[in-house]
């Protein structure tokens, strides 16, 4: 397996780029992520960026093992007075390659998913690599959902995706690109009409 890392510092690359061309109150405009505003979900990849195997144990305990309060906190943490003091913190943070305990392709799908949830709602896009995606959605399908994935789906669907040679999972057919596919999987409701096929019913009542 090739080393996931020049893909994840791609896409901090790419996505710093983009969020420096943005005005202040475009930061603070919702993402995709339910609660959150641009500049919070840019906080939480600082945070994620920064997590380190003993530091992601350690905070989870003291968050009571609670996920989202851990996730919160982490926002509240690295989220800078202004979004130019969050940016240079996600510029510092850009070249790491720490990682909480999980599968190194975690930390291309944290990138992807969640450069979705930024570029998306402000009418931003990317033409990611092929292999950023297909790493992501892969990990997804075979990683359970207790743990952020969609395992569970593929005994439901068959997911194929147009643009890839990819096609995971039993039962009635769903298919459309992969990055839809991936976020669709990822719980963005936004992606599932991208999608097509007998099975994409099934999917969003699953989701």
């Amino acid at each position: 397996m090739n080393d996931v890392w020049p893909l994840v510092h791609a896409e901090r690359a790419a996505l710093i780029d983009d969020l420096a061309r943005l005005d202040d109150a475009r930061w603070e405009e919702p993402s995709l992520c339910a609660g959150w505003t641009v500049h919070d979900v840019a906080a939480h990849l600082v945070d994620t960026a920064r997590t380190t195997r003993l530091g992601f144990v350690a905070g989870l305990v003291r968050a009571g093992f609670d996920f989202d309060r851990q996730n919160t906190r982490g926002v509240e943490r690295e989220r800078g007075a202004s979004p130019r003091e969050t940016l240079e913190r996600l510029r510092r943070v850009a070249s790491r390659t720490s990682t909480p305990p999980a599968p190194l392709d975690s930390r291309i799908v944290e990138e992807v998913v969640h450069g979705e949830d930024i570029r998306r709602p402000l009418g931003l896009s990317r033409a990611y690599p092929s292999e950023a995606v297909l790493r992501s959605l892969r990990l997804q399908l075979r990683t359970p959902a207790s743990f952020g994935g969609a395992k569970e789906l593929t005994a439901r669907v068959r997911l194929t995706a147009t643009d890839a040679d990819l096609s995971v999972g039993d039962g009635p057919e769903v298919t459309g690109d992969a990055l839809s596919l991936l976020l669709a999987v990822s719980r963005r409701r936004v992606a599932l009409s991208e999608l097509e096929g007998p099975g994409a019913g099934t999917l969003a009542g699953l989701l």
